[in-house]
């Protein structure tokens, strides 16, 4: 449930009056980044494909209109993604965040020399080509607006003006690939190099780009999988943990990275995966 700012604010986890852009909002990692963003203060506008009950329902949890709106939304090329910022804009009349967390995996194994170019191309469409649709009106939306004229967009805590916050969601899988899934580890691998890359070349402009890599989630896409006797417990074998996370325990490490708090982190790779995989 959305509670008030005032709980969070005491330790400096606080957007009061940012604007959010979570897409894929409407479940799992999504959903939890929308209701935490929200307990921080910022306004949420976050995307769905077709569970529109399930949406508007989020969002009434999370204060209506005036604080959290559903915007349907396909994301399978860069005009989707376009077409989603201007929506965000319109709503609240600017954007100071953006958090591209949608995606899709095929929890079937798919061998490369079996692997269908319907399926390939769908998943870079989703995964990657409407991210860069996103990133790209984002990061116009967030240049037009500037670096806290007008006392919104913020500062860090070293008193620095920001004009906007990305976070991109990649996975485990982009780092060391995944056998059978060759389309998904593909794409999350793109979007660690898209975050160096932007990082390199916005950060002078007051903007912060950083990934979050989860590693196994507990949500509906890995229900099947982290369900399955045999496959199970040997993900979880494999997780010193000895489990797979929550969605909110990567929806937190999201919010953090959108605060004053990590104004002097910029390009950088958050591995979120119960120290399944170590890499810098």
């Amino acid at each position: 449930m959305c509670v008030s700012v005032s709980a969070m604010a005491g330790v400096g986890l606080e957007l009061g009056n940012k604007v959010a852009l979570i897409s894929g909002g409407s479940r799992g990692i999504g959903a939890e980044t929308v209701r935490l963003f929200v307990e921080a203060g910022a306004r949420v506008a976050f995307s769905y494909e077709k569970a529109r009950d399930r949406a508007e329902a989020l969002a009434a949890e999370c204060g209506g209109p005036s604080r959290c709106v559903a915007i349907q939304q396909e994301l399978i090329t860069p005009a989707d993604g376009r077409a989603l910022v201007a929506a965000a804009v319109r709503a609240f009349g600017r954007l100071d965040v953006l958090v591209a967390n949608h995606g899709i995996w095929e929890p079937a194994d798919a061998p490369i020399a079996a692997m269908k170019d319907a399926q390939w191309r769908r998943t870079l469409g989703v995964n990657l080509d409407s991210v860069y649709g996103l990133v790209q009106a984002a990061v116009g939306a967030m240049e037009r607006q500037g670096r806290g004229a007008d006392g919104v967009a913020g500062h860090d805590v070293a008193g620095h003006g920001v004009a906007g916050h990305i976070v991109l969601i990649s996975s485990t899988a982009g780092q060391r690939g995944e056998a059978y899934h060759a389309d998904y580890a593909v794409t999350k691998g793109a979007l660690i190099s898209l975050t160096k890359s932007l990082s390199s070349e916005l950060a002078p402009k007051g903007i912060r780009v950083n990934c979050v890599a989860p590693g196994w989630v507990d949500t509906e896409m890995s229900a099947a999988t982290l369900a399955d006797m045999e496959l199970g417990p040997k993900i979880a074998a494999g997780i010193p943990v000895g489990r797979a996370a929550s969605a909110r325990e990567i929806a937190g490490p999201v919010l953090f990275l959108c605060t004053p708090l990590a104004g002097f982190i910029s390009g950088e790779i958050l591995n979120v995966n119960g120290g399944a995989v170590l890499v810098g």
